[in-house]
């Protein structure tokens, strides 16, 4: 089901979004959930990306060749939930995943805040920043989903602007 749903959808998904489906519906416990995705990461069949404050799963080829053996298997009633869910979410499931912001130590003991807005697996603008503490970058990396399309927007403003300074 996992697989599934992966397929399905042309983005990560985070495993709070998995979560939710799979809790809502009543198809596995939060333990089983993780337990499952687990053992698909371990196996090759998804890919996870974790930052600090989430993991984004999606599959690969040897996954969707897996799931074009099992897919038979997951009953009709299921597969419609789960396509009604993606229907009826695809909006917002796709922007919870389009930001992307963490933050890291460098090797010259600073932090630096790493922010993403993205269009699919591509990014439309990656913006690293270098800070002198932890607090700081989690601030920024926290504030990065509030202020995206503000900075966004100046930044493209800014650089398709023809005046002179």
């Amino acid at each position: 089901m996992n697989l599934y749903m992966l397929k399905k959808v042309n983005f990560p998904l985070t495993n709070a979004q998995l979560t939710d489906f799979f809790l809502q519906h009543e198809y596995a416990s939060y333990f089983t959930l993780q337990q499952a995705l687990g053992e698909l990461k371990d196996s090759g069949l998804i890919r996870a990306e974790s930052t600090h404050s989430t993991t984004r799963y999606e599959i690969t080829k040897e996954g969707e060749e897996t799931l074009n053996f099992f897919e038979n298997n997951i009953s009709p009633a299921i597969i419609e939930d789960m396509d009604t869910y993606l229907k009826e979410n695809r909006l917002r499931l796709r922007n919870e995943v389009s930001l992307v912001s963490d933050y890291y130590k460098s090797t010259s003991q600073d932090y630096i805040v790493h922010c993403e807005v993205r269009e699919g697996r591509s990014p439309l603008i990656e913006l690293n920043l270098s800070v002198p503490d932890r607090d700081q970058a989690a601030a920024m990396s926290a504030r990065w989903e509030q202020k995206s399309k503000e900075i966004y927007s100046f930044i493209m403003k800014s650089l398709m602007s023809e005046e002179e300074a």
